[in-house]
This record gives C-alpha cells, sequence and structure tokens, in this order.
C-alpha cells in the first residue's frame, strides 16, 4: 500500500508543472507587489522551488515577466483578432463581444493586475514598455480598429476617425482597471463592472451606428 505522506520536495514531485508553478506565483506576486518590488527569491519560495530552479526556466526577472504575459494576457488577443476575422454577425455584436470577453478573459482575473503595473511602471522599465507595446498594446488596438473599419465598410458604423475611435473605445476599460486595482478595493466604492461595460457600450453604439433613414 503506497503511503498516504509523500515527503519529496513540490519541485522532485512535480516537475512538469514547474514552469505553470512559477508562473502562477510569479502573477500573484507581480500583481501584489509591483515589478520593481517582486524579487526571484520570493518567486521561487512562493512556488516551492529553488532559486537556482528558477533559473533554469528564466534567465532573468524580465524573462519571467514576458512569460507571465504571454501566458495570461497575449492569447486574450489572439482570440480577439480571430473574433474579428471570423464574426459572421453585425459589428455592433461584434464589439460587445469584443469588450465582454476583454471583461471576462482579462479584466474580471488575475491578469488584470498586470495591465495596471504596466501602467504604474511602464516609464521606470522602458524595454518592458516596449516589450508590452508590441506584443499587447498595438495587436488589441490594432484589432479594435479592424473592427471599426469592418463595421465602416459594411455600412453599419458611420464613417469616423478609426484611430481617435480606437482610443475612445479602450479607454474605459483602462479606467474600469484602475478602479478595481485603486478605488474599487475601498467600502464605498459601488461600481459593476459589466453593467459599466453595457452602458459605455450602449453610449458608443449609439454614436457609431449610421443615423436612420428618413421615413
Amino acid at each position: 500500500m503506497p503511503c498516504p505522506f509523500d515527503t519529496k520536495p513540490r519541485w522532485e514531485r512535480r516537475k512538469d508543472a514547474r514552469p505553470q508553478e512559477l508562473l502562477e506565483a510569479a502573477i500573484d506576486l507581480f500583481v501584489e507587489r509591483g515589478y520593481a518590488a517582486t524579487r526571484l527569491e520570493d518567486v521561487a519560495r512562493r512556488a516551492g522551488v529553488s532559486k537556482g530552479t528558477l533559473y533554469l526556466y528564466y534567465e532573468n526577472k524580465e524573462e519571467l515577466f514576458k512569460a507571465v504575459v504571454r501566458s495570461n494576457i497575449v492569447p486574450v488577443i489572439g482570440e480577439a483578432e480571430a473574433s474579428v476575422a471570423e464574426f459572421d454577425g453585425h459589428s455592433a455584436d461584434l464589439l460587445r463581444q469584443l469588450i465582454h470577453s476583454w471583461w471576462q478573459r482579462l479584466g474580471a482575473t488575475k491578469a488584470s493586475g498586470i495591465i495596471k503595473l504596466v501602467m504604474a511602471e511602464a516609464d521606470n522599465f522602458p524595454e518592458l514598455a516596449r516589450f508590452y507595446q508590441e506584443e499587447v498594446i498595438t495587436r488589441g488596438t490594432n484589432a479594435m480598429a479592424s473592427m471599426l473599419e469592418r463595421g465602416i465598410a459594411r455600412g453599419e458604423f458611420r464613417k469616423i476617425d478609426v484611430n481617435t475611435m480606437t482610443q475612445v473605445l479602450v479607454a474605459p476599460m483602462l479606467t474600469l482597471i484602475i478602479w478595481k486595482h485603486s478605488v474599487g478595493p475601498c467600502p464605498r466604492a459601488e461600481l459593476e463592472p459589466l453593467a459599466f461595460l453595457d452602458t459605455f457600450l450602449d453610449m458608443a453604439l449609439h454614436g457609431l451606428l449610421p443615423a436612420a433613414p428618413p421615413v
């Protein structure tokens, strides 16, 4: 009969799980402490491995942070790109899908803390800012712009300045992230995220949809 108590160290028992355990520990600490204050030895300790083991997978803190972003945020951007390319309905419904999916897959998850971290610390870490710009911001805004261009081409949205409207659509999403990680935890703050996004969508779509033809 096998012993009910496995006394082997965690890093010996689950070698295949090491990278994922490290990423989970890293996102916890990056969100709790920020980038500058997170130390690799603390990530290793949280994951239950030695610091030397961590270095087998990630060369330094910058590479670990990039891996966290690529694991938690970049796939969601890819899903948005695929939605824009494959969606077969009205562009207003596509916009709703993009916004709601963003909240469900990023805003409502631990990954939202990484978005807040980048906004707060990008100026101090230009290399990370460039990385995030290339792999997240540029791709995300391009997907939103493609959605708007699709709607205009199909006559479902009126002609607008796509670049400016893209920023207008993104800004409330970032505001919601800031609220969640600053004002949101305060007892007096009352804001239901999906209601906020639906109200924003209602306002945005009334500005985007073409005027009804005269009767």
